[in-house]
């Protein structure tokens, strides 16, 4: 159950964060540079029981089960969120109004409270959303629910009509129901398949003299050319026949399918349906649960990887129209964009390579931190804008189309000579306007703009900081967003006028935040998270200075009492860039500033994914790490958690440090890192270790290799160590294709490195990783064998994936790394 108690208000400021003061009036200004000496205030440290690495390995249930995927529900004054079942996987739901305790949904009533992506008529009179596939709809002003759909069919893809139905998708079919009626009706359908020919005429010479010599044939094949016109004349003729059907071609896979609110056009999007692997892609499950080996089925690797090129295909519903959109309107579309990096990897083998215009493969694009559709239609249906992107990687269009020409026009080009970035690409169309507005990293960092279709476009935000999750209110007044305006690692919520351009602060809470408007645009549900204290919710007025009212409180008694050392937000200078490197360090329980005497022994940990920011204000999703690095500090480590270059937060510069070299900048930063600790921690450069997982794994490798004396031990976690075996997505941003740029995978990938090896080094593996394969350590270690390294070990842990699950296996992971640092540091 949800702790019903609020801490009290003397003891919670002294555990949140007392750093940066932001402004509630104005346009936020980036503060001057941070010199490389100072630190951002952080909590006192706390508790009076010390942490054991048993206590930090455990199930994360001690912590406190922290509220999830919250959202607001229709009435704009209650929320709804799922909590995680003591020692269960299971969540139940539970909803929290006008600041009273949270109440538990039963489960006869959990299609009432609607759903994160509910989707509201223009007049504010219904909210319509799904629960276990099928479509409700609520009326706000009562609360009355109508469930419009019973099926077993899952309904998806919500959106009300400009006439008030509403549309929703089953499959590649697209009905409207009327909420008032309940009367629904199919409004059409697509098929991944050719056109019906219908029936053909003899052909052929013994065919037609079939028909000619034989009457019972000729009859036979009258009739049923007879019937097949009536039926033909009944669709055309009878309104009440469903006869809106779309054929998209053979062996083509639908990618996405977009209607029009007036109901009246929709795009689609296919491409060549392919397997999502080969044959050989297996991952071999020991442990499973008949006792034999199971070869369970894995993703591709990169270097399997084949050019996808889809086709976006323009479907008129009242004319039947089908049309598809060229690509030869956009600017740039054919240009040999990755002509220096072939002709870099054909001299290398003795060869010259000649560039050549030709039209490059193009498809929407996969934003990985939203769930908006990459088509956008504006609110009469009249304009339809598309985001696409260069399977090169290199270019976003934002492209709308005029529909009396059937083309593409080009509103906006973001071209990249490294890669466009994954994420910062919401978009959207100002209500009742042809006005867009969307996110651009063009100036180094995102930034919000809108573009008339026949005007240029204005940038609304600027500065050394970084804009994401966007929301538009409804009367168009304001964009909200989220930002590390005061800091890298300090994230607030705001807004702006786009008209204007004025923008304000509306949080000030001092930590990780994020936010969602109510649906009456007068208030923001906020999940906020500071560096000592996991995630809670709170509510606040939508408007400057007005104070955040709390609504859970789920942290646990048992953690509030542990002693654990708040890390320092540092900035690190720079050997290589202008911005130093933000990091987090640890301090040892007994440390004096300024202290001489005997040196300090230290660990650098590298954070996963790559581009992922840890050294922010917030809780921290290595909470585990968190707890290990107080337990090393109590006992005389220091403890540096870096945001090398390629880190998220930073700017586009920052991320794209790595492009064709992963694993060089990175490796340099912790180089600088080590220095600062020696220069301002007290610490022993010859007593020195790294470890992290994942992509923190790869780099303890390449340092390990690269810099050999740099640290005296390393550990590897669920490491990669060929990219070539990674995934394309992630992957061919960064080193672009192996097929076009292999110097950059040799360059960058520990198994061409393995030979620098010298100082000890575990490598912990698990076994059903579908991630990073297993066969990335198997390979290493047989590398490391045949160069008859010694200071190394391996241990493998036969069922977890990436992400480790049962706590035993946590254990012994920590066990080994905190092995490994007594005895070589």
């Amino acid at each position: 159950m949800i702790k019903q108690s609020l801490i009290s208000a003397a003891i919670a400021s002294s555990l949140f964060l007392t750093g940066c003061q932001t402004t509630h009036t104005s346009t936020p200004q980036v503060k001057e540079q941070i010199t490389p000496a100072s630190v951002v205030a952080t909590p006192v440290d706390f508790g009076g029981e010390q942490i054991t690495l048993e206590q930090a390995m455990a199930h994360p249930d001690w912590l406190g089960r922290k509220p999830q995927n919250e959202f607001w529900a229709a009435d704009s004054k209650t929320v709804v969120f799922n909590q995680k079942q003591a020692g269960s996987d299971l969540k139940d739901t539970f909803i929290v109004a006008n600041n009273t305790a949270p109440t538990k949904v039963l489960l006869s009533q959990l299609h009432s409270v609607g759903a994160k992506n509910a989707v509201y008529s223009s007049n504010g009179e219904y909210q319509v959303y799904t629960f276990k596939g099928n479509v409700f709809a609520k009326t706000i002003s009562t609360g009355d629910i109508k469930q419009l759909t019973f099926s077993s069919e899952s309904a998806f893809q919500l959106q009300f009509l400009n006439s008030g139905d509403v549309a929703y998708r089953v499959g590649n079919t697209f009905y409207t129901v009327n909420v008032g009626t309940g009367q629904s009706k199919e409004l059409t359908k697509l098929h991944l398949s050719d056109a019906p020919k219908g029936l053909a005429a003899p052909s052929g010479f013994i065919a037609e003299e079939q028909h000619k010599l034989i009457e019972y044939v000729a009859l036979t094949h009258k009739n049923s050319l007879d019937r097949e016109q009536h039926t033909k004349a009944v669709n055309e003729q009878n309104s009440t026949v469903a006869n809106s059907h779309f054929y998209l071609g053979k062996g083509k896979a639908l990618v996405s399918a977009s209607l029009s609110p007036a109901g009246d056009k929709l795009i689609a999007v296919v491409t060549d349906k392919t397997r999502w692997n080969v044959e050989t892609d297996i991952m071999p499950n020991y442990v499973s649960q008949n006792g034999d080996i199971d070869p369970v089925q894995a993703r591709r690797r990169v270097a399997q990887a084949k050019a996808v090129n889809s086709e976006v295909v323009l479907l008129d519903l009242a004319t039947k129209a089908q049309t598809s959109l060229s690509y030869d309107t956009l600017p740039g579309y054919d240009e040999d964009v990755l002509a220096d990096v072939k002709k870099e990897n054909a001299e290398a083998i003795g060869e010259t390579y000649q560039s050549e215009k030709s039209p490059r493969e193009i498809n929407l694009i996969r934003d990985w931190g939203w769930s908006q559709s990459a088509i956008q239609w504006n609110s009469t249906g009249s304009e339809v804008a598309v985001m696409l992107e260069a399977w090169d990687n290199k270019d976003r269009w934002l492209a709308t189309v005029d529909f009396e020409q059937q083309e593409f026009v080009s509103q906006h080009r973001l071209h990249d000579d490294a890669w466009v970035n994954y994420v910062y690409n919401d978009f959207g169309w100002l209500n009742n306007t042809d006005t867009l507005y969307y996110l651009s990293e063009e100036s180094g960092y995102s930034h919000i703009y809108t573009k008339p279709l026949d005007g240029r476009a204005t940038q609304l935000t600027s500065g050394n900081y970084v804009v994401s999750n966007l929301t538009l209110s409804k009367d168009n007044s304001a964009i909200y967003y989220k930002a590390n305006v005061e800091h890298p690692g300090l994230y607030e919520i705001y807004r702006v006028d786009p008209t204007t351009g004025k923008t304000e602060t509306l949080t000030d809470l001092n930590g990780m935040t994020d936010y969602s408007l109510s649906p009456d645009g007068t208030k923001l549900l906020l999940n906020h998270s500071k560096i000592m204290m996991p995630n809670e919710l709170y509510v606040a007025d939508a408007k400057p200075g007005a104070t955040a009212t709390r609504l859970t409180n789920t942290v646990s008694d048992t953690f509030l009492n542990k002693k654990l050392i708040a890390p320092k937000i540092v900035a690190v200078p720079s050997s290589h860039t202008d911005q130093p490197v933000y990091a987090k360090v640890y301090y040892p329980a007994d440390y004096v500033e300024g202290e001489g005497g005997k040196k300090r022994k230290a660990v650098i940990f590298n954070h996963g994914a790559g581009y992922l920011q840890n050294s922010h204000m917030g809780w921290s999703v290595y909470f585990r790490e968190f707890m290990f690095h107080s337990l090393l500090a109590s006992e005389g480590y220091v403890v540096m958690d870096m945001d090398y270059r390629a880190s998220k937060g930073y700017g586009r510069d920052w991320r794209t440090a790595i492009y064709r070299q992963m694993g060089k900048p990175e490796v340099e930063d912790l180089v600088d890192g080590v220095k600062w600790m020696a220069e301002y921690a007290n610490v022993d450069t010859n007593a020195v270790g790294t470890y992290g997982g994942s992509y923190g794994g790869f780099m303890t490798f390449m340092a390990l290799f690269t810099q050999p004396d740099l640290f005296q031990a390393g550990a590897a976690l669920r490491p990669v160590t060929d990219w070539a075996y990674y995934n394309t997505g992630y992957t061919s941003n960064i080193l672009n294709h192996p097929d076009v740029d292999p110097i950059a995978y040799r360059r960058s990938s520990p198994i061409y490195h393995a030979q620098g090896l010298k100082n000890d080094l575990l490598i912990n593996a698990p076994m059903i990783d579908d991630n990073v394969f297993f066969q990335d350590v198997v390979r290493l270690v047989q590398r490391l064998i045949e160069l008859e390294k010694e200071d190394f070990e391996t241990a493998i842990y036969p069922v977890e994936p990436h992400g480790f699950v049962q706590p035993s296996s946590w254990l012994d992971e920590y066990r080994r790394i905190y092995k490994l640092f007594q005895e070589n540091l």
